[in-house]
């Protein structure tokens, strides 16, 4: 398939090749057909691409905030590393996409392979799609007009909010693409219409709708405009759709507003509010999300789950086909909007249009490609690759922040062979496996697990899915890495299990590790190599100060994330566990109690380890601390001396003889050392961790995981 990305860093427009996605459950995969630019959104995108560093830094004051605070946990060097990341990450672009469905997952109902689709899917000519973010389309609606219907959604959903009602008046400022499916939006529901805009071509197709106008740039005066229009009276609501930095539209609405009129804002615009302007009229002001209920929802978007339609009338689907019925009806015309019209190949020079013609609306991309040439599951990135098969060659599973930033970097500094990216979407796997010099990408995991060119795999997706990959890679005789944890549940740890003493049936076989990184840091080893010598029981103390995450994060799902304990507070009872060089045997936990008004997660806890040599520790994994104060802390207690560590960057000792301390310019939590460990250990046949300290630690950590949950 291809795909258009936008580069954040230096502003460029790209189409790239990529794997076809695979169909799953609960999502559709569609043959793209027309897709919509939306003007608003996508113009500030490639605009903020084309910014300067320091004018992206003006863009987004609250990422500022928050880059500082890394720098203070996490050092300067680690800080700019994380940045230029994530703006070196190539963004999708487009979510108005028109096509036909060509497969069905598992659990998808009314929807069928042939149907003509609209979605939220990108600017690609495959799209795979969650059920819920698409709508059959009608036979009267043509696919050009339906590329329209999600810009309108968002439009819709504004409207909902401000409630019209037949005869009242309603002001749109701002009308673009948006505000202009707005106007007859709230035309269409009985309402008088004011359109305010700068542009007269805008105002103009306005007016064709049935909307008296304003121009503000030919000195006609927003609020007194609206006071007329309004009868004196004050307009019952305004949706302002507009983009700007200025507080000027929220302002002018609160004027021209009625006593408890009502103000929306679907765009972008300024907030700096006079509370006198809403205070003495009781005015409403909303700000709208997108398309609809749902939106964001990762149980409605991603797995499916409907909101009853007695209790939630419109969602974003729903919203979806209500602008499907008003095409339908010819009480939505959007043949007017559309003003250029590209080939999908060509979209660089329809993005160079959209920045160079501030007038253009309706910006389509056509797809006429070959559909068959499309489904294609695996591209090459660097032809001509050869691999000794001596030594590890990796196929890797996963491509997200984690993996891309942190462990395909690792491994590439330890020399280690790349053959095969495989990732579920295809994209990310082409960008990252482009970047670290990936033969292929892929997204048929079965295919990469099958090919004996391929000895070893790293597993690095959403923690639901590691039992299940490490079993079916150890079967394929693979040699594994997986991102922690091994598994969330105690049937994923057997049956891991379970492939591993199968694959060792004979005494040999592939070698299985976990990226317990922090024990490979160059702090720990020093530690380590400081307490071994210490016969007597050590004493432990670590402190996560983890941060606080929405208790709706797929993290803290049991069923997908494994909680938090399992998730991160493994690394800990592993960190320990290596510090000791003893068998925990016992365990204790406690969660902090419930509250009334606050989510029930296991991230504020206290864990006590108790150790084969009678050495003991406690990690207090904390989601209720300072950003300000490290976010990790280990202590060691043993035999009149102490070793403290704070974020893996600076290492002091208190009565150690011959030493003091071990500070570093950069944070190092062992992610190069773990991966070369890794390579290392297979090249000579001995594991950087062994394979029953790795089942024991994940046995003890879900354990934990269980008694923090029954309290």
């Amino acid at each position: 398939m291809k795909q258009i990305l936008q580069d954040m860093t230096k502003g460029g427009t790209s189409v790239a090749q990529a794997p076809a996605p695979q169909v799953s459950r609960e999502s559709v995969i569609i043959n793209s057909r027309v897709s919509l630019i939306s003007a608003g959104t996508e113009r500030m995108l490639v605009g903020f691409g084309k910014a300067s560093y320091l004018e992206k830094a003006r863009q987004q004051p609250e990422k500022v905030k928050m880059v500082l605070e890394k720098v203070v946990t996490d050092g300067l060097m680690s800080t700019i590393e994380a940045v230029q990341s994530k703006l070196a990450l190539p963004l999708p672009l487009g979510y108005c996409n028109v096509g036909v469905v060509v497969e069905v997952g598992a659990g998808v109902e009314g929807l069928k392979v042939g149907d003509r689709v609209v979605s939220n899917g990108p600017h690609a000519d495959v799209v795979k799609v969650p059920k819920n973010l698409c709508a059959r389309i009608p036979d009267e609606v043509d696919d050009e007009a339906a590329s329209f219907v999600v810009v309108a959604s968002i439009g819709l959903q504004g409207i909902r909010l401000a409630q019209p009602t037949l005869g009242e008046a309603f002001v749109v400022t701002g009308v673009g693409l948006i505000g202009l499916l707005t106007v007859q939006l709230l035309r269409a529901q009985g309402c008088r219409v004011l359109a305010i805009d700068f542009d007269d071509a805008k105002l103009e197709l306005a007016r064709q709708y049935g909307a008296t106008t304003c121009n503000p740039g030919k000195g006609e005066d927003p609020v007194a405009a609206g006071m007329a229009f309004s009868r004196g009276q004050g307009v019952d609501g305004v949706i302002i759709t507009a983009s700007t930095k200025s507080n000027d539209p929220v302002t002018q609405a609160a004027r021209m507003s009625r006593k408890r009129g009502r103000i929306v804002l679907v765009g972008v615009t300024g907030l700096e509010l006079n509370r006198a302007d809403f205070y003495e009229k009781e005015l409403t002001f909303q700000v709208s999300c997108s398309y609809g209920p749902g939106r964001y929802d990762p149980s409605y978007e991603d797995k499916g789950q409907d909101y009853p339609l007695g209790f939630v009338r419109w969602t974003e689907q729903r919203n979806f086909e209500a602008v499907l019925d008003m095409l339908a009806s010819g009480r939505l015309d959007v043949k007017p909007l559309v003003t250029h019209r590209f080939a999908f190949e060509d979209a660089p020079q329809a993005y160079q249009a959209l920045t160079d013609d501030k007038a253009g609306l309706g910006i389509l991309l056509q797809y006429t490609s070959d559909v068959a040439a499309r489904a294609v599951r695996q591209v090459t990135l660097t032809p001509s690759v050869s691999f000794n098969a001596q030594r590890p060659v990796m196929g890797f599973i996963g491509a997200g922040n984690y993996a891309s930033r942190m462990l395909i970097p690792a491994f590439k500094a330890a020399g280690a062979q790349f053959h095969t990216i495989v990732t579920a979407g295809g994209i990310n796997g082409v960008i990252h496996g482009e970047k670290a010099g990936f033969a292929e990408a892929s997204t048929d995991t079965g295919a990469m697990l099958g090919n004996s060119a391929i000895n070893t795999v790293a597993i690095v997706t959403r923690h639901d899915s590691h039992a299940r990959f490490v079993a079916q890679a150890l079967r394929a005789g693979k040699n594994v890495f997986v991102e922690k944890p091994l598994a969330i549940d105690f049937a994923g740890l057997d049956e891991v299990q379970s492939a591993y003493s199968a694959a060792h049936a004979n005494g040999k076989g592939p070698q299985l590790m976990i990226g317990f990184n922090r024990r490979f840091s160059t702090q720990v080893q020093k530690m380590k190599a400081l307490v071994e010598p210490v016969k007597e029981p050590k004493s432990f103390i670590m402190t996560m100060n983890a941060g606080a995450i929405p208790a709706d994060h797929w993290t803290q799902d049991n069923e997908v994330g494994g909680g938090r304990i399992i998730g991160e507070a493994c690394h800990f009872i592993d960190l320990m566990r290596f510090l000791a060089g003893s068998k925990i045997v016992s365990i204790q936990a406690r969660r902090m109690g419930d509250a009334p008004g606050v989510a029930v997660t296991e991230d504020k806890a206290s864990i006590t380890l108790g150790f084969e040599d009678g050495s003991f520790g406690t990690i207090l994994y904390l989601a209720n601390g300072a950003a300000s104060f490290p976010k990790e802390r280990v202590e060691v207690f043993a035999a009149g001396r102490v070793l403290q560590l704070d974020n893996f960057r600076k290492l002091r000792a208190y009565g150690w003889p011959g030493f003091s301390k071990l500070n570093l310019w950069k944070q190092d939590k062992g992610q190069n050392a773990c991966a070369a460990a890794f390579l290392q250990g297979i090249e000579q046949g001995k594991p950087a961790i062994a394979a029953d300290e790795i089942f024991e630690v994940a046995r003890i950590t879900i354990e934990v995981a269980e008694l923090l949950r029954n309290q």
